[in-house]
């Protein structure tokens, strides 16, 4: 049930979402897709979309090696409790030879991707191919306002160019997360969870063994360091096989103490020639640097 808003505000914030999802549902009547990462900027779109139109409305979520099992089975648990059907698509951005370079176009690469897949769901959810009558689709993302003002979101010119539609692109990220704590989604506060592709330096080939090290590394931090849902961690991979633990300022302390010769010895034995820790800075290796 939706929290108390004895001020209205987040009801108001709320309600002017659902209108303008009511505004491309009317215009264009027919299936509701959502691109569905389990992240609450996508589930709160999810949610206000089935909210809208429960009987159209699908969430789908890529599945490759960037996507870490951890964030899918939040997604399946966050898709039950709203209430949305959920269909898990498997891409494959890892064969464009752009996404693997990891350049500056891989969002983009990935995206169109995902994008592409999703178009195949709406063509079959919509009827063609299959002897029933074509039908309006249309594609959601959540891209917010903060993102909007990030020059490395190239992944947004995909978006455009697929023509998804962004229904909280007025909503600033803790905005988003007010509206969605205001409908009591479960993952209201978690820290953000960007592909693992984002972990990687400028450069950093982002092959699906090199994916599933880091998310293997991730894995291994987290069974030494007591997270919440809240904190944040990154295992970063830099140039010549630098991995850089990353986590909040105030667990950065705790978190190498924790880890001795033995952890670290083990963290390396990942495939890392390198392990060094820092504290966490969104989007810290998304540009070039000296450091990578």
């Amino acid at each position: 049930p939706p929290h108390d808003d004895p001020e209205g505000g987040m009801t108001a914030l709320v309600e002017s979402c659902l209108r303008k999802i009511q505004a491309i549902a009317v215009a264009q009547p027919g299936k509701n897709i959502v691109a569905f990462s389990g992240g609450v900027d996508s589930s709160l779109v999810a949610a206000l979309v089935h909210r809208v139109a429960p009987a159209s409305s699908l969430a789908c979520t890529g599945i490759s090696a960037s996507l870490p099992e951890a964030q899918l089975d939040l997604a399946r648990h966050v898709a039950e409790h709203i209430g949305i059907q959920m269909r898990e698509v498997p891409t494959s951005e890892g064969s464009h030879p752009e996404y693997l370079a990891n350049e500056g176009m891989a969002c983009y690469h990935c995206k169109s991707e995902l994008y592409t897949a999703l178009g195949a769901v709406a063509r079959f959810a919509s009827g063609v191919g299959t002897g029933g009558p074509a039908t309006p689709v249309v594609l959601y993302n959540g891209t917010n306002a903060d993102d909007q003002r990030d020059p490395t979101r190239v992944g947004l010119r995909a978006a455009e160019h697929f023509q998804v539609a962004s229904p909280v692109s007025h909503l600033s990220k803790d905005e988003v997360r007010q509206a969605a704590k205001h409908l009591g989604l479960p993952n209201w506060n978690h820290a953000a969870s960007p592909c693992l592709r984002s972990r990687l330096a400028l450069g950093v080939s982002a092959t699906d063994e090199t994916l599933r090290r880091i998310e293997s590394a991730e894995r291994f931090v987290r069974s030494i360091v007591p997270f919440d849902v809240h904190h944040n961690l990154r295992v970063r991979l830099l140039a010549k096989q630098k991995a850089v633990v990353e986590v909040d300022s105030e667990k950065l302390e705790l978190t190498e103490g924790l880890f001795d010769d033995t952890k670290r010895t083990e963290l390396l034995s990942l495939g890392f020639a390198k392990v060094e820790f820092r504290a966490f800075r969104s989007g810290s290796v998304s540009i070039p640097s000296a450091g990578s």
